[in-house]
């Protein structure tokens, strides 16, 4: 896998960490134009066993992205010279080659606003600098954990108006393709399979996000809301329970309560 952080661009060089065959080290873009802080991680990666590659612009980290071989996951600095982060993050998603690519947010904001502006423009994660080198590689850890234990579901979900494909990472509503980032697609899929149960906010999160980290709940309305204004008309299949939680319908024509 590879993995991009936001803001520099180092060259399109990349670099074997550990003694691991370059076919099975993830690999990781960084972007980010603080040049110490890219020196920084691209070290902490490569001991890690990681492969790198590096971005300072936004406008670079679009294009490394879209080569050969893609990275497995995105480092992405807010605050870049030319483009934004969130556009960036935007760009990946609505790109066919690159919008499976997780994006770990990487930014000096820590207000729940920019939170919230990272999540909507389809950030997998969020981390607030100053960053401890080991939170972070815990997070990158439970991503790509996550992204390879989703390569190896099988079969096809239907559910009344919505059917999806983990191995195709494809949703369809009423027939039509629905574009999700990968985590508004381990959220449905985590919907699907508590079907009739009660999901709390804190339950999302140690599901979706899979590590117990400082994430406000307000995080999980945000993604739901998101998820569902994507489904359509299957958006009615998530239900709200005031002041528990959500609930993903035991069936497709099951009335209201």
């Amino acid at each position: 896998m590879q993995l991009l952080v936001a803001g520099a661009f180092i060259g399109v060089v990349e670099r074997s960490g550990g003694r691991l065959p370059a076919d099975m080290s993830e690999l990781i873009l960084i972007v980010d134009d603080e040049k110490d802080l890219v020196q920084t991680l691209d070290y902490n990666l490569r001991r890690g066993g990681y492969r790198t590659r590096s971005a300072y612009t936004g406008g670079d980290a679009l294009r490394s992205a879209e080569q050969t071989p893609r990275p497995d996951l995105v480092l992405l600095d807010l605050m870049l010279p030319d483009i934004p982060g969130t556009e960036v993050c935007r760009q990946i998603r609505a790109n066919e080659g690159t919008r499976a690519i997780p994006v770990l947010m990487l930014t000096a904001k820590g207000e729940e606003i920019a939170r919230i502006v990272g999540f909507e423009a389809g950030a997998d994660d969020y981390v607030v600098k100053p960053f401890s080198v080991r939170e972070l590689m815990l997070r990158i850890q439970a991503i790509l954990r996550r992204v390879h234990s989703e390569s190896r579901v099988n079969g096809v979900s239907r559910f009344g108006i919505l059917e999806v494909d983990p191995d195709a990472h494809r949703v369809l509503v009423n027939g039509r393709p629905v574009t999700l980032s990968a985590l508004e697609f381990r959220l449905l899929n985590t919907f699907l399979e508590s079907q009739g149960r009660v999901q709390t906010r804190e339950m999302l999160l140690d599901k979706v996000w899979d590590i117990h980290a400082e994430i406000q709940t307000r995080t999980v309305d945000v993604h739901v809301k998101r998820l569902r204004t994507k489904l359509g008309a299957a958006g009615d299949y998530i239900r709200t329970l005031r002041g528990v939680g959500y609930r993903f319908l035991s069936r497709p024509d099951e009335e209201a309560s």
